[in-house]
Formats: structure tokens, C-alpha cells, sequence
């Protein structure tokens, strides 16, 4: 028989009813009736082609058919059972694995995962470099950061953030510093990789760059950089995103809280 024809709710009653030799007390604990024990019984046996009970003066009785099957039954059950509690094990797993642009990982990213882990010394962390789309069912991943107008095919959460800002280090050149998927700078000096490396620029002294102001509060609050005018909205920002199933665990949204919080 086909796996994918196995009888397994039909399978999961007989072992119930063979346990207590009551079909009774077998729909008390399965949450059912004794009819509906009865017709998955019957229809089990009609399934297999053999008889599984007997009605006798003494009650219900196993036929020698049933007595041989259910060993290998109750230890297929112990072995689902196993696979259930090694499937959950993720859920409490202290180990996350997270994918995101270089930059935002440098300039955002690590110092936070730093304070969440000195509260939770346990807490391990993989992080995976993704500067474009990422692939969750090859780097199992348990959360990615994107850039973009919304989360994708994903679930996700916006990263709070005043928009872009254009920066420069005080008393720095003037020339515009570009950067891949930035605004456009034709005639910018310098052309970079990236909006960290555009910060990094900017700070050497090499000219203005406008970057999301996510990546450069830190420089700005130490006083390395200052924005030139106020930072401007920006209708694509930085998205926590996973498939659903990750994002339902519980350390997945721990984490997207602590990050958002």
C-alpha cells in the first residue's frame, strides 16, 4: 500500500480501541463518539480485508490478525511521535540564522544583536551576507532583512526610519558620493557597492551621500557625519521578513520584537 494511501486516522482509532478493548472508552479519548469508533473500525477492516475485533461473551477481543499488526503499529506511532518532538525541537533552539545586506548587518544590525545577546547569553547567532534576494528553503534561514516597498511574498515588519538623509562629514568636500541603488548621482565623484560604504565614504571625507537614515544615526549621533537638510521620506525602507512558518516560532518573533522594540 501506498504511503500516501495508508489509513493512518482509521490506524490511530484501532490502536485506541485495541489499548482499552472498549470502543467506549476508546471515544473518550480520541473526543468521539462510539458510533464514529465503530464506522473507522469497519471501514479499517474493510481497507485491509481482515477482521480486527470479536464480540464475546466477555467483551471485545483482538483477532490473532490485529494482535500481529499492533506491535508494528505502536512503535510506527513512538517513531511519529519522535519526529513530531524533533521537528519542535527549532522552536526552542537558542541558535537564529539571519541574512542581510552587508551594511545594514555593520551599521544596524550587530550592535543590536550585541545588547540582545548580553541579555540572553545563550542566544547563538548565524549571519549570512544577502545584497539581493534570499532563499530560505536553501540557507534555512530563520529571518532575512530586505530593502524594498513592502516584505515580498513574506510576512515582515517595517524597521522604523525617518526616510533618507543626505550626510557629510564637517568641513568635508562637497562632491556627491553614489551608491547602488541609490539616488541618482550622475556626476558623483565617488560610485560604491552600497549605502554602508557610501556612510563609510562620507566619513573619510570624499563628500555627501544620501543613504536611509536607519544606516547613518549612529555616525550622525557620534558626530562623525551631519545631515544636510532634514531626511525626506522614502517609499522603499528595511522589512523583516520570513515564510510564515518561520515567522510564527517563538524565538523568530522574540526577535523581531527585540529589534523593533
Amino acid at each position: 500500500m501506498k504511503r500516501t494511501h495508508l489509513p493512518l486516522n482509521g490506524m490511530r482509532v484501532f490502536d485506541a480501541a485495541a489499548r482499552h478493548l472498549s470502543f467506549t472508552r476508546a471515544a473518550d479519548e480520541l473526543a468521539v463518539t462510539p458510533a464514529a469508533v465503530g464506522q473507522q473500525i469497519r471501514a479499517l477492516e474493510d481497507t485491509l480485508g481482515v477482521v480486527l475485533f470479536r464480540r464475546t461473551t466477555r467483551g471485545l477481543e483482538l483477532t490473532p490478525e490485529a494482535e500481529g499488526g499492533l506491535p508494528a503499529l505502536r512503535g510506527g506511532f513512538l517513531q511519529f511521535e519522535e519526529a513530531v518532538r524533533a521537528m519542535q525541537a527549532g522552536q526552542s533552539s537558542k541558535s537564529l540564522t539571519i541574512a542581510a545586506p552587508r551594511d545594514v548587518t555593520e551599521k544596524w544590525l550587530m550592535p543590536r544583536l550585541a545588547a540582545i545577546a548580553a541579555a540572553d547569553p545563550d542566544l547563538r547567532f548565524v549571519l549570512l551576507s544577502a545584497d539581493e534576494g534570499v532563499d530560505f528553503t536553501e540557507a534555512n534561514l530563520d529571518l532575512a532583512i530586505r530593502w524594498g516597498e513592502g516584505p515580498g511574498g513574506h510576512e515582515g515588519e517595517a524597521i522604523a526610519s525617518e526616510g533618507l538623509v543626505t550626510v557629510a562629514r564637517p568641513g568635508g568636500a562637497d562632491a556627491a558620493i553614489a551608491w547602488i541603488g541609490g539616488p541618482d548621482e550622475a556626476a558623483a565623484l565617488v560610485h560604491v557597492a552600497d549605502a554602508g560604504l557610501a556612510i563609510d565614504a562620507a566619513t573619510a571625507g570624499l563628500g555627501r551621500a544620501t543613504v536611509p537614515e536607519l544606516l547613518a544615526a549612529p555616525d550622525l549621533a557620534a558626530g562623525r557625519l551631519i545631515a544636510i537638510g532634514e531626511p525626506r521620506p522614502s517609499r522603499s525602507g528595511y522589512w523583516l521578513v520570513a515564510p510564515l512558518p518561520q515567522w510564527r516560532q517563538k524565538k523568530v518573533r522574540a526577535l523581531v520584537d527585540a529589534l523593533t522594540g
